[in-house]
């Protein structure tokens, strides 16, 4: 989501930033257009003064001064004149010791030219006929003001500009993140499922979203369904093929067969070798994996009934611990969790002395079990050789193979890891390393 909304906000600012700019940039040109044609009928209107100013004397041609505007008298006021006669040329007083440069074109020049003390004259030229002789006026006026308060005026757009551009993309942010929030929620609640914490998602959303939720609950409630219909099937297989073979089992025991030693232990060696296969292939077929979302396994719920099972299995007077933190859920399917951790324990059973200990814990990066027994353990040899790849646990240590089978077969289904070690009771220690299962954030 914050991917979503980042991408949003860069391309608002993209879209604002140059549509912005555009109509700053054409307002402005607009604006300086239209005073320039504005001050151009002014400028035409001090070059017709000027023209009527000027009179027939004794000397000839003259300006009459009294006629002019005070601004051209004044130093550097920023009203200039110059009038080009076939062979002299007047300039105002107000130029000083500087010249008006004349131009080529007559009307309103586009480009400004150079005025004294750095001034910017917007410069008309007016081509005139007067008694008789054709002549020049030039009148040109500082444009410096103007230009500052363009300045000005981008400087103050600019800051109003950046307000407005934070402000929408504020009032942008909040628009979005409300319109994604269904979304958002969404995700969360299928977090949820991947965490066990819940087994559908919520119908009460948008009505955009009411299609996908209800086919992602659809496949929750099918996927739910095919697994439990599977667990019955080979349960019901398991069954099926149970009575068959305890009709051989009962055959290979007849007194017929005691004539032949030979035959009759191996016809018991194939036997139990289906009957373990049978065991483990249909263990392996009936894991839910990580494909039931919604599932979870309650340590606080679940363990003491697990542990009070195996003491009656086990009436040895072993001592069977547990420890895990309160409230802690496992996000695996029960059924799962029951079947690796039962054949674990029931191993150490077995094998133990007088103390089975169980540890879960959860880290931030995995979930930890062990189970610890004071047994006689596995040689370090020999726990290569079984947890090596290709190799079959059952038919490696006697008492430990089908159950760790098993157990490497769930491991293996949820991208988990397995290691034997020693413990610290000074038997077999089975340690399991499981990913937490979470979604990426958006």
């Amino acid at each position: 989501m914050r991917s979503i909304q980042r991408r949003l906000s860069l391309g608002l600012i993209s879209v604002l930033l140059v549509v912005g700019l555009l109509l700053a940039q054409t307002s402005l040109w607009l604006f300086d257009h239209s005073l320039r044609r504005y001050l151009q009928a002014g400028l035409k209107d001090e070059a017709e003064t000027l023209l009527i100013a000027l009179v027939r004397g004794p000397q000839g041609v003259q300006l009459d001064e009294l006629r002019l505007s005070a601004a051209f008298q004044r130093p550097f006021s920023g009203l200039y004149f110059r009038i080009d006669f076939a062979d002299k040329t007047w300039r105002s007083r107000s130029l000083w010791d500087r010249e008006l440069k004349p131009t080529q074109a007559a009307g309103l020049q586009t480009e400004l030219g150079d005025g004294p003390q750095g001034q910017l004259l917007l410069t008309y030229r007016g081509d005139y006929q007067r008694f008789g002789e054709h002549l020049s006026i030039y009148v040109a006026q500082d444009y410096t003001p103007v230009l500052k308060s363009f300045r000005r005026v981008q400087q103050i757009g600019l800051g109003l500009g950046l307000g407005a551009l934070l402000l929408i993309l504020l009032l942008q942010r909040l628009t979005v993140s409300r319109a994604l929030r269904p979304l958002e929620q969404a995700r969360q609640q299928i977090a949820q499922l991947q965490q066990g914490q819940r087994a559908e998602l919520d119908t009460q959303v948008p009505q955009e979203l009411e299609p996908l939720v209800a086919q992602i609950n659809h496949l929750l409630a099918h996927t739910e369904d095919t697994l439990k219909r599977s667990r019955n099937a080979l349960g019901n297989l398991g069954h099926a093929l149970k009575t068959p073979l305890a009709v051989l089992v009962s055959l290979a025991s007849r007194e017929e067969l005691q004539e032949y030693p030979q035959l009759r232990s191996t016809l018991f060696e194939q036997l139990e070798q289906i009957e373990q296969r049978l065991a483990r292939e249909l263990s392996r077929a009936r894991l839910a994996g990580e494909a039931l979302p919604g599932a979870h396994f309650e340590c606080t719920e679940e363990l003491p009934g697990l542990f009070s099972t195996l003491a009656m299995i086990h009436d040895r007077n072993l001592q069977l611990e547990w420890q895990a933190a309160p409230g802690l859920r496992l996000p695996w399917d029960r059924e799962d969790l029951l079947e690796l951790l039962g054949n674990l324990l029931d191993n150490a059973c077995k094998w133990a002395r007088g103390q089975v200990r169980l540890h879960i814990q959860r880290t931030p990066q995995h979930y930890l079990l062990s189970v610890d027994d004071d047994g006689p353990g596995i040689g370090s040899d020999q726990r290569e050789e079984v947890l090596s790849r290709g190799t079959r646990l059952d038919e490696q240590v006697a008492g430990h193979g089908l159950g760790l089978g098993i157990v490497r077969d769930i491991v293996d289904a949820w991208g988990g890891r397995l290691e034997l070690l020693d413990s610290e009771l000074g038997g077999l220690c089975v340690r399991i390393e499981l990913p937490l299962r979470a979604l990426r954030k958006v």
